[in-house]
């Protein structure tokens, strides 16, 4: 039998060589035996990525398909890509002082970062199950091994263990799943899968072990994201992750989850709508009403923007449910949205910790807003967006998601999530009362206010403005970048 073997596009993969290049030679300079080499690793990887974000951004419009279709570049991956990448960067600026200041500045840190950002390149381009899987797992080794990097907290090395072991179980299932796909349809390949469902008629469609292995590729994705019931990892990895790795778990790898629930769901599931739409539509109030609820509760300020990121995922699952194309366009705004105003949330949460001492207790915040009035400006901006008050980022996006499930009769849903946004109110207007209207109980000292810190700050906080008041460029570019899955 002749073997033929896939043509090798070196092309279609240059940004993620160029990534894999530069943590190889971040942990290459780790091997120099002098303090001042450990400066190299932050210019390496931060020089890596921004090249990687070139090369992806002059790959837009230029789809192409490789390694026999298991590979895709298209306006959806690079859009999300280009997203991952920039997180990935602001995050690189974050850590600059965070660890030194921690004792954590090891090449190894930064090489994690870059492999998580491959992994999530490799999943968000994935044209087949396995490519997808095999991202996801490069992801989730990476995330295992940041979340316990500081190895003398207790906290932390029981997040990276709980993120281990309920990661390691939910792996099965996501496998499983695509075992059971490639049973009921003969393929990995999403495009002939849909195929395969459009072709063979009902009998497939109500095939047990097809709709067996959807569900558990929904449990795998759902996982990934933080949804209901599957969100039991996300409070304590936040709240004992290092808190810039914190930042890159709320903004990356939630925007690379949902770009293979979309691409998956949306293009190899698309004659199964009348099922998952069901289950998501559950899984999108389940997710919503939890978080909400529980975030009010929190007196950690990690925490609560844990459960926080957890009600989000359930706003971005209602544009799924809703699967039209503002839907799909303000997914690709939100995620870019959401990411802005959750790492300018965690870079105050930063400035004002200290070596072994993070201040994320509601109580840590008293008086901010008398003692440094602008960075409680700040951090009130940020979570009023996450709030949806206008006219913030967050705002927008909120009400594109609502309107495309108005838009598609999911009223009942798009109500539930206006009472659910309404309820967040309530927890993010908490943290600013204690910084405005109660009394230091702390000396905050002398905060170490970093170029590199308040660069992103600057970042973050001009983008979500920018992207509330004028939604309009960052909505055409989505809505080109979704018309492949149309």
């Amino acid at each position: 039998m002749e073997i033929i073997l896939p043509q090798i596009d070196l092309k279609s993969i240059a940004p993620i060589l160029v990534l894999s290049i530069a943590a190889i030679l971040v942990l290459l300079i780790g091997l120099i035996p002098n303090k001042a080499s450990k400066s190299l690793y932050y210019y390496v990887s931060f020089l890596g990525i921004v090249a990687a974000a070139i090369l992806t951004i002059k790959q837009f419009d230029n789809n192409s398909v490789s390694f026999n279709g298991a590979y895709i570049v298209d306006n959806f991956s690079i859009f999300f890509n280009v997203v991952i990448l920039a997180c990935s960067a602001l995050v690189i600026l974050l850590s600059e002082s965070y660890i030194k200041q921690e004792d954590i500045n090891f090449g190894e840190y930064y090489c994690l970062i870059m492999f998580a950002t491959v992994g999530m390149m490799i999943m968000t381009a994935g044209g087949n199950l396995l490519m997808i899987f095999l991202g996801l797992e490069v992801l989730s080794i990476s995330l295992y091994i940041l979340a316990g990097f500081k190895r003398d907290n207790e906290k932390s090395v029981e997040a990276a263990l709980k993120y281990f072991i309920l990661g390691a179980f939910i792996t099965g299932f996501l496998l499983f799943g695509i075992v059971l796909v490639y049973g009921a349809t003969g393929s990995f390949d999403l495009q002939e899968i849909a195929s395969i469902l459009k072709a063979d008629g009902s009998k497939i469609l109500t095939d047990p072990m097809l709709l067996l292995g959807m569900i558990f590729l929904i449990f795998g994705f759902g996982f990934k994201v933080a949804t209901v019931p599957f969100h039991s990892w996300v409070p304590d990895v936040y709240e004992g992750a290092p808190t810039p790795i914190t930042a890159f778990f709320a903004a990356g790898p939630k925007a690379a989850g949902f770009a293979i629930f979309f691409r998956v769901f949306l293009v190899s599931f698309k004659e199964l709508d009348l099922h998952w739409v069901k289950i998501l539509w559950i899984l999108a109030v389940l997710t919503m009403t939890v978080g909400n609820l529980i975030a009010i509760k929190q007196n950690s300020v990690k925490r609560m923007l844990a459960y926080s990121s957890i009600a989000h995922a359930g706003y971005i699952i209602v544009a799924l449910v809703a699967c039209n194309n503002m839907a799909m366009a303000s997914v690709l705004f939100y995620v870019v949205a959401y990411g802005l105003m959750n790492i300018g949330a965690f870079s105050i949460i930063i400035l004002l910790g200290r070596k072994g001492e993070e201040n994320t207790e509601l109580e840590d915040y008293a008086g901010l807003g008398f003692k440094h009035p602008l960075l409680a400006i700040v951090m009130t901006i940020f979570l009023l967006s996450m709030a949806g008050i206008p006219p913030l980022a967050g705002f927008v996006g909120k009400f594109y998601i609502f309107s495309s499930a108005m838009k598609s009769g999911f009223v009942v849903l798009a109500v539930i999530g206006v009472i659910n946004s309404v309820i967040s109110v309530y927890y993010y207007l908490r943290v600013t009362v204690f910084m405005y209207m109660k009394k230091p109980n702390r000396d905050f000292g002398q905060l170490c206010f970093s170029p590199y810190l308040i660069l992103v700050l600057l970042l973050t906080l001009w983008g979500t403005f920018q992207l509330g008041l004028f939604p309009s460029n960052l909505i055409n570019i989505a809505e080109r970048s979704i018309l492949i899955l149309q």
